[in-house]
């Protein structure tokens, strides 16, 4: 069994997230404030190190096919939908204080999704729009409603 690029990739970024992990634990807790500073952190280093072990793992569960055999036909690159994903988590950064949380993300995972794999037909459509709307209700209602975190209203809009 061998390791390839993912699975260093991942070794990498599993150690790095949990010794980031462990620093987080080690923040300060405030006792009027229920949620510490050490609470969001922790949540994204723990989806981190599950995410790059599991790409470890994938890795090392992965066939490689014999050297002699011949490596075959590399996968395309797709440079130009780096860059159409990049200019769309740009407009989103731009748009978050303009239209606020709730529009600028149902619109972000629209338009990201759509740029990843477009629908060809209207059900299709339908997904995609229903996706991007619960996303945002979800994140909405987790953050502000539970969390009790605010966030951006938007300058153009209201709500």
């Amino acid at each position: 069994m061998s390791i390839g690029r993912d699975g260093i990739a991942g070794l990498i970024l599993l150690a790095i997230s949990l010794v980031l992990l462990v620093k987080s634990f080690q923040l300060p807790s405030l006792p009027i404030v229920p949620v510490g500073p050490g609470f969001y952190p922790a949540i994204v280093l723990s989806f981190m190190a599950a995410a790059s072990a599991l790409l470890v793992l994938q890795d090392l569960l992965k066939r490689r096919p014999a050297a002699a055999a011949g490596a075959g036909e590399a996968p395309r690159r797709n440079y130009r939908l780096v860059v159409i994903a990049f200019a769309i988590v740009g407009a989103y950064v731009v748009l978050l204080p303009l239209v606020g949380f709730r529009v600028a993300t149902v619109l972000f995972v629209g338009a990201l999704q759509a740029a990843l794999d477009r629908p060809r037909t209207a059900r299709q459509w339908g997904v995609l729009a229903a996706i991007a709307l619960g996303t945002a209700m979800v994140s909405y209602f987790v953050f502000e409603r539970y969390l009790l975190v605010l966030l951006p209203r938007g300058a153009w809009t209201g709500f």
